[in-house]
C-alpha cells in the first residue's frame, strides 16, 4: 500500500479522562516536562580599562603661589637692642671687607657711603639700560620693557613713600629722574608700535596692495 493510502492514526496522549480519572492506557510514570528556568541575572562585569602604552600621565596641578603673609602673620619685630647689635656687627664686617679690598688693590679710593641720591641714580640708570639707552651706534638695541616698567614703578613707590621727608634737592632729583624714564618709556613703546604697523601688509584695494608700484599721473 502506498504512503498516500495509509490511514491516519490519532493517538490520545492525555492521561486523564474528562471527569478527572486516570486513563487505563496512560503511562503511569510522571510526565517530564522540560522547562526552561531563566538564569538568575548576574552582576555585569566591571568595565575594562584600556590604557595606551603611549599615554602620558597628567601632571599634578602646580601648587598655588605663596601669598605674602598678612600683618597678623608676620613675626614680631626685633627689639631695639637686637637692631643695634645687628647694625654694629654689619658695620664691623663691612669695614673688614673694605680693608681687605684696599689691601688687594693699593691706591684704591674708599667707596663712597650710600646716599639717597645714589639710590635714585642706580634705579634711574637701570631703567635707562632696560630701554636700550646704552646701545652703541650700528647695534640692535636690546629693550626690556617689563624690566623698565618695574624700575619706573620702583621710583614711583620711592617718591610716594618719601613724600614730605625729602630736601628740595632730593625731591627735584627724584622728579627729574621719574620724568625722564617715563618719557623714555613712551618713546620706545610708540616707536615699537610704529615699526609693527609698517610691517603689516596694506589692506585690499589700497595703493600698492598688489605689490606693484603705484604710478601717479
Amino acid at each position: 500500500m502506498s504512503d498516500q493510502n495509509k490511514p491516519f492514526v490519532v493517538t490520545d496522549r492525555r492521561k486523564f479522562t474528562s471527569d478527572g480519572t486516570l486513563r487505563p492506557d496512560a503511562d503511569p510514570s510522571p510526565e517530564r516536562e522540560a522547562r526552561e528556568v531563566p538564569a538568575a541575572p548576574s552582576a555585569p562585569p566591571p568595565p575594562l580599562e584600556f590604557k595606551s602604552p603611549h599615554a602620558v600621565e597628567p601632571e599634578p596641578p602646580a601648587p598655588p603661589a605663596p601669598d605674602f603673609p598678612a600683618e597678623s602673620e608676620l613675626p614680631p619685630p626685633p627689639t631695639a637692642s637686637e637692631m643695634e647689635q645687628a647694625n654694629a656687627a654689619y658695620k664691623q664686617t663691612a669695614d673688614h671687607l673694605d680693608t681687605a679690598v684696599r689691601a688687594a688693590n693699593p691706591g684704591m679710593d674708599h667707596p663712597p657711603a650710600m646716599s639717597f641720591e645714589q639710590i635714585v641714580h642706580s634705579i634711574y640708570m637701570t631703567a635707562i639700560l632696560q630701554l636700550g639707552g646704552a646701545t652703541k651706534p650700528g647695534e640692535q638695541p636690546r629693550i626690556d620693557l617689563l624690566g623698565a616698567r618695574q624700575s619706573i614703578d620702583m621710583l614711583s613707590i620711592l617718591a610716594e613713600k618719601t613724600r614730605g621727608n625729602l630736601t628740595p634737592a632730593e625731591s627735584q632729583l627724584l622728579d627729574n629722574a621719574l620724568f625722564e624714564v617715563r618719557m623714555g618709556f613712551l618713546e620706545v613703546t610708540q616707536a615699537l608700535a610704529r615699526s609693527a604697523a609698517n610691517r603689516q601688509p596694506p589692506p585690499p584695494g589700497a595703493p600698492g596692495a598688489s605689490g606693484r608700484p603705484t604710478i601717479v599721473r
